[in-house]
């Protein structure tokens, strides 16, 4: 029963390890698109008087992106947290379920 157990935990762990290490990849695409978004509006805005409304408006946008870029990160750090747990205890599993392996099958 223990073998059972402690390679079901170990399932669970790497599929856990995947969804985090796929949510990470998600926040990485999101902040290279608002990234390139910036960029565009940086270069839209030199076209602009600086004291013009049309500036002011693409200030403003760039400060609320700046913002979700914040939080991206915030997000990306705590995923990565999650994960650097999730793989040491996976490592700790595997290392039980062979401990298990081995008293199963000794003779």
């Amino acid at each position: 029963m223990g073998v059972l157990v402690a390679t079901m935990r170990t399932q669970y762990l790497t599929n856990l390890k995947c969804d985090l290490e796929y949510k990470i990849q998600l926040i990485t695409q999101a902040k290279m698109s608002l990234m390139s978004s910036n960029g565009d509006l940086l270069q839209v805005g030199t076209d602009y008087d600086p004291e013009s409304p049309i500036v002011k408006s693409l200030q403003q946008r760039q400060a609320k992106m700046k913002l979700l870029e914040q939080k991206l990160d915030q997000q990306m750090a705590a995923y990565q947290t999650q994960l650097r747990a999730t793989m040491t205890e996976l490592e700790s599993a595997k290392a039980m379920r062979d401990r298990d392996i081995q008293e199963t099958f000794r003779y």
